[in-house]
């Protein structure tokens, strides 16, 4: 079930806040049973299958977080069920998302004939593992009271506004909320808003210039002018963020509505002078994740010698690029930001040109692209073969009718991405008083705007998925 589609903004969240507000309302165990029940519903609605494997992990890291709690003071008992957590957690990962690759590569680089079964994915599977590693390494390091209603966890884990595409709530974050947490009208606005504003992301923003990348990328190298392959590649980058951010504002809307304080996921990544600073600001809750529990654990860069650095870096973006999928554009794309990250960090790249913001925002934007280029890519040949076209070295020509046609046909999309891309609103809202009739009336007339404007083109059906289920 789609956050941007009918079903849900009509039916399935009006009948859960109705339930949740009216005759639960008394009782947070009826309220947290009530969300679990949806969340499961949530879930089962495109994945009925699939439901039973959130429900097994959900069972297995509750007892795991049991025995950790029981066994903390015994580093060797509580390292074990650490590992075995880990080892139980990452096989159903492997098998859901990595054995059909792992054996193709084999059977391709070892001239075996091993047979390839077909094994579906479940959406979201990367999330709500992560998020049940979450759990029991956060009541390990005591950052969080295990839970022993089993039920609770499960709450956590299929929690249906983060549940499919994040942002990766840590356990610690919400931990107190579970069972203690009080619902305002503030935050119930302010939940509210924040859904209209992503839903806008997504629909308006992310679903047109998904109409220019996947032009873009389906004419392939030798069919692209040089600038129709940066428009694409530009369209892709506006269409990935707005789509990702999107799903996280409502996510992080529709906790607000229930009580639920999530993090943030997003920060303006696109006003970046760095790689390294980039990361700060993009998919942070992935960032940290990858962070307090791989890359400090290894040492991170408090560490003898730059090998270890290294090391530590390659290993945390090897993953990361790992995690997003089972390809190898992925495992390139993770490795290019490691290797870009880690010359960074190796000439102290902040530093070094505090003043040269311009040329650094230009290096950090012309990488990011070229990242996004083979993310998107369904292989590396077709990444290498647009990258060439962006540069002209495939022949084509510089301009055409295509890159006119589509830019007069989104040019104001585009202009709102780019508005949208940088803190303009945090500007505006400083100077704005905020206390006048003429705002409130304004501010409530905005999102009403985009909240009839998202719903005109939701019922017209375009282009709707978000990117990030894949993963």
């Amino acid at each position: 079930m789609l956050f941007s589609s009918v079903v849900f903004i009509f039916f399935f969240l009006p009948f859960v806040l109705f339930m949740y507000y009216v005759p639960f309302r008394k009782s947070i165990k009826l309220k947290n049973i009530l969300l679990l029940i949806a969340s499961l519903g949530f879930y089962a609605w495109g994945e009925p299958v699939f439901v039973l494997i959130m429900v097994l992990s959900i069972v297995f890291n509750w007892l795991f977080g049991l025995l950790v709690d029981k066994y903390r003071e015994d580093k060797v008992k509580s390292r074990f069920v650490l590992t075995l957590m880990v080892c139980f957690n990452l096989t159903i990962i492997f098998i859901f998302k990595y054995l059909m690759f792992t054996l193709e590569n084999i059977n391709f680089f070892f001239k075996t004939n091993i047979h390839v079964p077909y094994i579906a994915l479940p959406i979201g599977i990367s999330f709500f593992t992560f998020q049940n590693m979450s759990y029991v390494i956060d009541v390990y390091r005591k950052n969080g009271e295990v839970q022993k209603n089993p039920l609770y966890v499960g709450l956590y884990i299929s929690f249906f506004p983060q549940l499919i595409a994040g942002p990766i709530v840590r356990y610690e974050t919400i931990a107190k909320e579970i069972n203690y947490r009080k619902e305002t009208l503030d935050d119930f606005s302010q939940g509210v808003c924040r859904f209209i504003m992503g839903l806008g992301k997504k629909v308006l923003l992310a679903n047109n210039m998904a109409l220019i990348a996947d032009k873009a990328f389906a004419l392939g190298g030798d069919k692209l002018s040089v600038s129709f392959a940066w428009l694409g590649a530009i369209a892709y980058a506006f269409q990935i963020f707005f789509d990702f951010s999107g799903y996280s504002d409502m996510a992080i809307g529709l906790g607000r509505m229930f009580g639920f304080h999530f993090l943030e996921n997003f920060n303006y990544p696109y006003i970046s002078k760095s790689i390294s600073e980039f990361w700060r600001r993009w998919h942070i809750s992935l960032s940290t994740w990858f962070r307090d529990y791989v890359y400090f654990p290894l040492g991170g860069s408090r560490v003898k010698t730059k090998r270890k650095l290294i090391f530590n870096l390659f290993v945390v973006w090897a993953l990361t690029g790992l995690w997003h999928g089972a390809n190898w554009t992925f495992i390139f794309w993770g490795l290019l930001y490691f290797v870009l990250i880690a010359i960074e960090k190796l000439i102290d790249f902040q530093n070094k040109f505090k003043k040269l913001n311009i040329l650094k925002y230009l290096y950090t934007m012309l990488f990011v692209l070229l990242g996004w280029v083979l993310f998107r890519a369904d292989s590396i040949g077709q990444a290498i073969d647009y990258m060439k076209a962006m540069f002209g070295l495939k022949g084509s020509p510089a301009f055409d009718d295509t890159t006119l046609l589509y830019f007069q046909e989104y040019k104001y999309f585009l202009l709102l991405c780019v508005l949208s891309s940088v803190p303009l609103s945090n500007w505006l809202s400083a100077k704005i008083n905020k206390e006048s009739k003429l705002y409130s009336i304004g501010y409530i007339c905005s999102y009403l705007l985009i909240f009839v404007l998202s719903i005109s083109y939701i019922i017209k059906g375009t282009y709707n998925p978000f990117i990030y289920f894949n993963f």
